[in-house]
């Protein structure tokens, strides 16, 4: 199965495609979409829904999966945050692929095993289990590709209790 994950940031939004049968997983594609601060959100907005479409047409996910907001003292960086996660759950929708909300702590739980894990140890289990000669590119690209990872690890447990 082919997942798509999305780390979303008003700055820099991550994506990453995965391959997966549930227990192996394998990188397909990866990248954080970086903006400009200083241009107009909406612009900004609509290169990472730009480069969302871009990016589903040429890998052809079967499913995705985006971050939850999670609670910012900053009211502000939530309000961004929650655009940006607007953006590409439209892009997703359009696009008719089934996603999948996950909590940062799900995320972590799943891939790490400890859902407040720091965002090295992350990077360091995403790299082991995609099989990474290098950790990925940045962190909102491990981020996403976690996301993927948590997606494809919940599709296998559904899986295995389906056909028990």
């Amino acid at each position: 199965m082919r997942i798509l994950g999305v780390d979303c940031g008003s700055t820099r939004t991550g994506l990453g495609i995965i391959d997966s049968d549930g227990l192996r997983h394998s990188l397909v594609y990866t990248v954080a979409v970086q903006t400009n601060v200083k241009d107009p959100m909406a612009q900004r907005l609509a290169m990472i829904y730009k480069e969302l479409l871009s990016v589903i047409e040429e890998y052809q996910p079967e499913l995705a999966a985006v971050e939850e907001v999670f609670h910012h003292a900053n009211v502000q960086s939530a309000l961004k945050l929650a655009h940006v996660r607007g953006v590409a759950l439209l892009a997703i929708a359009q696009a008719g692929i089934p996603c999948n909300e996950y909590s940062p702590n799900a995320i972590k739980l799943s891939v790490v095993g400890y859902g407040k894990a720091q965002k090295h140890q992350v990077q360091l289990m995403v790299k082991t289990l995609l099989r990474l000669d290098g950790a990925p590119p940045s962190e909102d690209a491990a981020d996403a590709l976690a996301a993927a990872i948590c997606c494809a690890n919940h599709q296998g447990f559904q899986r295995k209790l389906h056909s028990s």
